[in-house]
């Protein structure tokens, strides 16, 4: 079938309108069994036999057994006991500091040991502290310490609070300022780090990270601080901006823990944190992989990606707050059917196929399933049976029906699948711009942020829901990082296994340079659109708890974590992936007191 340029491409900036599917009332899960061969379908009637493309993806590595062996010594009511003790041991630090610098610091520890969430209240009433005492003093102390200003201006802005970049003014016009920043390695990597939470527009932050990102290159092989040289290089392949702080905790508790800093209250409510989590999430994996086993489709689909323990790792990563658990699970499930059907359009299923797929979903009727071929039946109604749980669900809960955004939003996603399988199968060439508009949706970012929403909000309002399903423009841009980061890691492997060029390749086609350049080009890109992320959060009226908005950034944070170093940590699950992994879910951080089990 010819496609011409665009002429089957359902294209917008606002997803939300992408199809005008009807309104569906039945929200009761329908259990078929489909074992054995079904009626034949219409599309498998043909005589010809049928190729099919392989991605050749190996096993997951976690099977049922084992995540249903999980156990944790970390649960129960003394380990709870002694972790809240240790929280009011950390709170009671917080109340006897009492200079700025030192607040900030143990802010900036607790947030990269993976405990800020437990501070909210704390660490916004000290913030507000310093930002209202900032406004209103001309105390130049802040003037001589540029990792004090750095920081500073880091964690505020990090909060929503605005602090304007002419603080660094001092630091880049006075010579004598000047000739110190070039032995001042503290002060430098918190420059660099602060330069990532520019807004888009500010040329003395752009200034900022062009001059501390070419410096910390040329010192950081012969920093005489080990652990200073290490957090350098870390920062280099990934700023704080970009990372997940549950990822690196262990690895930060290692150099907190020889730090001069170092608060043993804090340390070991850390470590002891960690543990508890763990066990939290081996109990949210043992439900997902309930689920995982009885859908079948990792048994009966060998073509798919079995990511089960990845895809709840991507859960971790957006949210790792103990109230999220129902979040935690329904997403996780959620990105491994994403998973299953992103390898059904991408690589299984011919184009007839995937357009009668298509148009059953959209229908969403259960009597034209038998219309499909047996495999997508099996994919068929484990959709239909996840998202009509979900729906009934939230129904009891909350008095709510959002079976018709949820429907929506995945009708919307395997449109645009769609559109990239009739690229693929026209030989179609989308030019970057193309790829771009049509690929903010396929990698997933708006169909998360809508789950996202209605699993993590009570109550849900229909209002937010409408403005989340209008693509606003936070939502535009961090897809279309999301997007970026994607295929800065996986466009490689995938235009090997037969996928259409991904926007790498589409702006090599575009402006004729190297691969490096355009990586290179996609690293500047995604920098870019982050600081258009921070103008949104500092000039538009967001009508949306930042707390959601953070969820959403999450997920692009994760990505970047997933994909930055070039790799396809989704799909390959090994090295950092699996690493990961084993640190969050099974291997617990050894402490010297153990509590017992109630």
């Amino acid at each position: 079938m010819a496609l011409a340029p665009c002429s089957h491409v359902l294209i917008s900036c606002n997803f939300g309108r992408y199809v005008n599917s009807p309104q569906v009332t039945a929200m009761k899960p329908v259990i078929k069994s489909l074992s054995g061969d079904s009626q034949r379908s219409k599309v498998s009637l043909s005589k010809q036999p049928v190729v099919r493309r392989s991605g050749d993806y190996q096993p997951g590595k976690w099977d049922y057994e084992f995540f249903q062996s999980l156990k944790s010594d970390y649960t129960g009511k003394r380990c709870n006991a002694r972790a809240s003790q240790l929280k009011e041991d950390v709170k009671l630090i917080f109340k006897n500091l009492t200079e700025a610098l030192d607040q900030l610091e143990l802010i900036d520890h607790l947030k990269r040991l993976g405990l800020g969430h437990h501070f909210d209240e704390e660490i916004k009433l000290t913030l507000t502290k310093i930002h209202n005492t900032d406004q209103t003093s001309d105390d130049d102390e802040w003037e001589k310490n540029l990792h004090a200003t750095a920081l500073k201006f880091r964690l505020l802005r990090e909060h929503g609070y605005h602090i304007s970049s002419e603080v660094f003014k001092c630091f880049t016009e006075n010579e004598r300022f000047k000739a110190c920043l070039g032995k001042d390695v503290k002060g430098m990597l918190s420059l660099y780090e602060a330069s990532y939470y520019s807004i888009q527009g500010e040329s003395l932050m752009e200034e900022a990270y062009s001059y501390t990102s070419s410096i910390l290159k040329e010192w950081v092989k012969s920093i005489d601080d080990s652990d200073l040289g290490m957090q350098v290089t870390h920062a280099l392949e990934l700023p704080l901006q970009w990372r997940i702080p549950r990822f690196d905790a262990i690895r930060y508790m290692d150099i907190y823990e020889r730090s001069s800093a170092m608060m043993p209250a804090v340390l070991e409510f850390a470590k002891f944190d960690f543990n508890i989590l763990q066990g939290l999430n081996q109990e949210e994996l043992k439900d997902v992989s309930r689920w995982w086993k009885k859908t079948g489709l990792g048994h009966k689909l060998n073509f798919i990606r079995d990511r089960l323990a990845t895809s709840f790792l991507w859960t971790v990563g957006i949210s790792c707050k103990p109230e999220h658990r129902y979040f935690r699970i329904q997403i996780a499930k959620v990105i491994q059917l994403i998973t299953t059907l992103d390898d059904v359009y991408d690589v299984y299923a011919t184009l007839d196929e995937l357009e009668l797929f298509t148009s059953v979903i959209e229908r969403w009727d259960i009597d034209a399933m038998t219309e499909l071929p047996h495999y997508m039946k099996i994919c068929f109604m484990t959709l239909y049976n996840l998202v009509n749980e979900i729906a009934y669900d939230i129904l009891m809960e909350q008095n709510i029906d959002v079976l018709p955004q949820l429907k929506k939003s995945w009708t919307d996603l395997l449109k645009v699948y769609l559109v990239e399988a009739r690229w693929y199968h026209s030989g179609h060439q989308p030019t970057f711009d193309e790829f771009l508009s049509n690929g903010l949706v396929s990698i997933t970012g708006p169909i998360i942020a809508i789950q996202s929403y209605i699993f993590t909000s009570n109550p849900i309002k229909k209002e937010e829901m409408d403005y989340i399903e209008e693509l606003p423009k936070f939502l535009e841009l961090a897809s279309e990082i999301f997007r970026l980061s994607d295929d800065y890691g996986t466009s490689s492997n995938e235009l090997k296994r037969g996928d259409v060029p991904k926007s790498i390749q589409c702006y090599m086609m575009d402006t004729g340079v190297s691969e490096e350049v355009a990586r290179e080009h996609m690293i500047n890109l995604m920098k870019k659109k982050w600081a258009a992320v921070m103008k949104c959060r500092f000039a538009d009226n967001i009508p949306l708890d930042w707390s959601f908005v953070e969820i959403v950034l999450n997920l692009v944070r994760t990505a970047h974590c997933m994909y930055n170093a070039g790799d396809d940590g989704h799909g390959v699950e090994d090295g950092l992936t699996k690493d990961r992994i084993s640190s969050l879910f099974y291997e617990p951080i050894p402490q010297e007191t153990l509590i017992g089990k109630d």
